[in-house]
């Protein structure tokens, strides 16, 4: 499905107001924390990239398009096109996996946490900034009417998407320290125990 993420000038242009905003120092956050081998799940036009350790890590997309813009930004990071429900590494070979806006257009999500959970070490940390679904009944009930059409709008994105719950679910622990949320966004590091 194509919709606005699968078009990198828009995408970019839409992530550059947020990152304005303030989505710039979550951003930061989650990169910065990033330690070891490093996988940029969902790595887009690469927005990450440029913020994590030169050498260590590794962008997926499954948009060739937004791959080839990427690789304007980190021009020497080995650039891979796979979908997270099925990544071509081998089990436990990343200590950190960043996913920066993803999770809400896998496709299947227990099926993408399942990977990712396979492919980080254990004790490897999953370094999250998401929108999820609201914590708020009314706005909740808003993102499941606007679903359908944002879904079809913007190429596979679920804004009611309860992707916490989720990763709980796929046997990850989200630690409370620096766990920040505002409106439907949430930043968070997951671990595999």
């Amino acid at each position: 499905m194509r919709g606005v993420e699968q078009i990198p000038w828009l995408y970019d242009a839409i992530c550059a107001v947020a990152e304005w905003r303030g989505l710039d120092r979550w951003r930061r956050w989650v990169a910065g924390g990033a330690r070891g081998r490093i996988l940029d799940l969902g790595c887009g036009t690469g927005r990450n990239l440029p913020l994590l350790a030169a050498g260590r890590a590794v962008g997926v997309d499954c948009s060739l398009d937004a791959l080839r813009r990427a690789r304007r930004r980190a021009a020497g990071a080995p650039l891979v096109q796979a979908s997270a429900e099925a990544l071509p590494f081998r089990a436990g070979c990343f200590d950190t996996v960043v996913s920066g806006l993803v999770l809400c257009s896998v496709r299947d999500p227990g099926r993408g946490l399942a990977e990712i959970r396979r492919v980080l070490r254990p004790g490897g940390d999953l370094r999250a900034l998401e929108h999820v679904r609201s914590s708020v009944a009314w706005r909740a009930r808003v993102q499941d009417a606007v679903q359908p059409v944002w879904t079809w709008f913007a190429g596979g994105c679920h804004p009611n998407r309860d992707t916490e719950r989720a990763i709980e679910a796929a046997g990850f622990t989200i630690d409370t320290e620096g766990r920040r949320a505002r409106a439907s966004l949430r930043r968070f590091v997951a671990r595999v125990e």
